[in-house]
């Protein structure tokens, strides 16, 4: 059923049918020809790639399930989808407090729509495009703990007691389905929370997995599911050739039962065959080649690596606004201390270096775009370290000092300390990714010179969900952007797209310059 857009644009390039809404856009770039890297000259030629883009205006009855759905994150985000849906009010010490969707892009963010003559106009990012309400999302997943969703609220400790006691009733009965086991793959302090896991070979589990989607899909009437890892960080899984480098491979590693096939994998694997997006939360090397290659053969979308809540979010902002100031950051030391479940399996020192790369990556192509401050393969001495600290719980601190080379030798030192409640940060992030993981789904492309061509969608990788994550997954030979505000605008300038709008420049030449009449 499509949905009024909320946003309307008069153009005799835009088109709003029934079913969809169809926009003729001229996408212009700029392609440096040649280089003479002694004395560097460059050739630019600007480039126009005229484009019809279409977007299904239906809206999907969506589920979503998780992986890990026993986890703080996966309580805390049904909790938040509860809490809206039924908008609840509780009181704290500070007040009457009510349910919000406070750091979602999609549901608590604006974006400039243009200018009435006298000021700028703003409108919520989702009313540019129709996109899923948070309210009609179905909810199911898995977990190696069998506790039910309310008590397992209650040992995330996250929210207040009072928002649990009216959450409760509305989860002792969300009971997640077994999950994939692999001791070898995450911490041995996870083993206690292991009472609720399949059996069976590995390609034994996967069928099982690929049921577990099929039954929720067909007991909800649903139009699409979309699965997203949000259980703890797993050891990196060796890349071997003939066993996970290619699709075929894997699958026959997986019938095999392999020790390199991890459980995230499995479930990417699972998904990928019942045509379901895959996105993984966390910061293990879940799509191998093999798993890559069997989402582009499904023509099934896959999203990684690892949530961008806190820390990491600031990192791309900082050193960005530093590099792009002709400041030279020559050091940078993150410091992290947790008490969570999340900290507790990173204490164990494969876990936590899958963490440490996924953090660490997160400056490099900022570097690279200043060889004026650095040279070929210069870039900042980079530590990451996290503690495992039981009292703090859910809310992390972190520690960050930048040291930057400032003007004839000075130097400049800047210090961050942040203090965030881990989930709280999380779970809209979950929610962001699965509704621009399922609107991705709807968008098609095609050169508006070839109208009798089909329409074709995204690459498999979605690398537009980058803004979310700390180590973007990105199709081979695609550039890794991982400055922050460059993310948000290419997500927020293809929506305007899809409706005819061109991409916000900030010039506002309208009102810096005088045009004669």
């Amino acid at each position: 059923m499509a949905t009024p857009p909320k946003v309307q644009v008069t153009s005799s390039k835009v088109k709003y049918t029934a079913d969809s809404i169809v926009a003729e856009y001229e996408y212009q770039t700029s392609r440096v020809t040649a280089r003479q890297a002694a004395a560097p000259h460059y050739w630019v030629s600007p480039e126009t790639t005229k484009l019809l883009i279409r977007t299904d205006a239906r809206l999907p009855k969506l589920g979503v399930m998780l992986v890990g759905w026993g986890g703080n994150n996966g309580s805390t985000i049904t909790a938040a989808l509860l809490a809206n849906k039924l908008k609840l009010s509780w009181q704290t010490k500070d007040g009457t407090k009510h349910a919000n969707w406070y750091g979602s892009l999609t549901q608590a963010s604006t974006v400039r729509l243009g200018s009435d003559g006298a000021e700028d106009v703003y409108v919520p990012m989702s009313h540019i495009v129709p996109m899923v309400e948070p309210d009609d999302i179905e909810l199911d997943g898995w977990d190696i703990s069998s506790m039910c969703l309310a008590d397992a609220m209650a040992r995330a400790k996250v929210l207040d007691i009072e928002l649990q006691r009216q959450l409760s009733p509305h989860m002792r009965d969300m009971r997640p389905r077994k999950s994939a086991y692999f001791p070898d793959f995450i911490a041995a302090n996870q083993a206690p929370r292991a009472d609720n896991v399949l059996s069976g070979t590995k390609k034994d589990q996967l069928r099982a997995i690929r049921q577990d989607i099929d039954s929720f899909k067909r007991s909800k009437k649903l139009d699409k599911v979309i699965v997203l890892w949000t259980a703890n960080t797993e050891r990196f899984a060796e890349v071997i050739a003939g066993v996970n480098d290619s699709a075929d491979n894997l699958l026959a590693a997986i019938d095999q039962g392999h020790a390199e096939v991890s459980p995230s994998t499995l479930f990417a694997v699972a998904a990928a065959l019942e045509g379901c997006t895959y996105i993984n939360g966390s910061p293990q090397n879940t799509f191998v080649p093999g798993a890559v290659e069997l989402a582009k053969r499904q023509n099934t979308f896959i999203g990684g690596d690892d949530f961008k809540s806190g820390q990491t979010k600031i990192k791309s902002v900082l050193v960005d606004f530093l590099v792009s100031a002709g400041i030279k950051p020559v050091s940078i030391v993150s410091y992290n201390h947790l008490g969570n479940n999340d900290g507790y399996n990173l204490s164990a020192p494969q876990q936590f270096r899958a963490k440490e790369v996924s953090k660490s990556n997160v400056v490099d192509d900022i570097v690279r775009s200043n060889r004026l401050l650095y040279g070929e393969t210069e870039k900042p001495d980079h530590c990451v370290v996290i503690k495992y600290v039981p009292y703090v719980g859910d809310s992390k601190r972190a520690l960050d000092e930048y040291t930057s080379e400032i003007l004839l030798s000075g130097h400049n030192t800047i210090v961050v300390h942040n203090t965030c409640e881990d989930s709280l940060l999380a779970s809209p992030i979950i929610l962001d990714l699965v509704l621009l993981a399922e609107l991705c789904e709807r968008i098609g492309f095609k050169r508006a010179d070839r109208p009798q061509d089909h329409y074709t969608g995204f690459h498999s990788v979605l690398s537009i969900l980058s803004y979310l994550l700390k180590a973007p997954l990105v199709p081979r030979g695609t550039p890794v952007v991982n400055a922050l505000f460059k993310q948000r605008a290419c997500i927020e300038n293809l929506l305007k797209a899809c409706v005819g709008l061109a991409p916000e420049n900030h010039m506002l030449l309208e009102y810096k310059i005088q045009l004669d009449d």
